[in-house]
């Protein structure tokens, strides 16, 4: 039986990404991977809407995705959407307008989805994950802990709060001044859930950007921080040495992409408190994650079918 080749399109807080792969028999070969700084849920965390701006930087984004999907004859595409789309009340007008637009499948995960598919695909990339351990997925609007257990998912919470949404509430100053970091901190701790994790492994762009910055890389290379671990002393030196420069200081740091640096250290905020509350001494770096999750779920879609615009296309803005 040959493999099915997908797209898996993750419409994220910050970043919109592409994933073509080959799937078969419950395995995954990637194809291509894009990932495109669009900032979705910028303004989000005060208005609870997704605005013009943020959705036309993520329609243009789409337009190239659907033809390169299109071009590696991709037969199924599913969009999965996360925290800036839960929280905007214009969030599932705006994924029916992605449907009728572009052709996508498409589907609003809640917290335990989203924990779910993000465990299915950091497992896709190895024998499986040890039980106790825990995988930190650090995104723009919220934060996803997911406990493994030897049956799947022991435990998952999901944190209202992530790289965009702590910069955008907290790390106003530039460079952050002392208090808004210290509050940051405090709000992030005062979210973590009791946990006791034997074991640590960390997806997004906070880790992957953390790894190639403590291997001292001019840029990021995923073969290079796929499997890497990051001690806990290089979380606190790299949010140390970050949170003291200004963004145009961090924009010309080597290994930082420029849509990354104005949330960076609100990232290292967030896995610092992490590692901290559970007393972790290092983190393993995926780079498969749910967008790999999503791909293996594409292929489990029925063949598509034309059909009518589904409810509120074209209504979202």
């Amino acid at each position: 039986m040959a493999p099915t080749r997908v797209a898996a399109i993750d419409l994220g807080t910050n970043s919109t990404r592409l994933l073509v792969a080959d799937v078969e028999g419950g395995r995954l070969e990637e194809v291509v991977r894009r990932l495109t700084i669009t900032r979705l849920g910028e303004g989000v965390d005060e208005r609870r809407r997704l605005l013009p701006a943020p959705i036309a930087r993520v329609r243009n984004c789409l337009s190239d995705y659907r033809r390169e999907a299109e071009e590696l004859g991709a037969t199924r595409v599913l969009a999965v959407a996360t925290s800036a789309v839960r929280d905007a009340e214009n969030g599932e007008a705006f994924l029916g307008e992605i449907e009728w637009s572009y052709g996508f499948a498409t589907r609003l995960l809640d917290g335990d989805e989203e924990a779910a598919l993000m465990l299915r695909g950091v497992s896709s990339g190895r024998d499986g994950i040890d039980e106790g351990t825990l995988v930190v997925d650090i995104g723009g609007g919220s934060t996803e802990l997911v406990l493994a257990s030897s049956e799947g998912v022991a435990s998952a919470t999901s944190l209202d709060v992530g790289c965009v949404r702590l910069t955008e509430r907290f790390l106003r100053s530039d460079p952050p001044a002392p208090d808004e970091l210290a509050a940051a901190a405090e709000h992030v701790r005062s979210l973590l859930p009791p946990l006791t994790p034997r074991d640590a492994i960390g997806v997004a762009g906070t880790v992957t950007t953390l790894a190639t910055l403590d291997q001292g890389l001019a840029e990021y290379d995923p073969t290079r921080t796929h499997g890497y671990r990051i001690p806990c002393e290089a979380v606190e030196r790299e949010l140390r040495r970050l949170a003291a420069q200004t963004l145009e200081e961090r924009l010309r740091v080597p290994g930082i992409e420029p849509g990354r640096a104005p949330v960076i250290v609100g990232g290292l905020v967030v896995l610092r408190e992490v590692m901290d509350a559970y007393g972790l001494a290092a983190i393993e770096v995926s780079e498969r994650d749910i967008l790999h999750g999503a791909a293996l779920a594409a292929a489990e879609l029925p063949e598509p079918e034309e059909g009518a615009a589904p409810p509120g296309a074209y209504t979202c803005c």
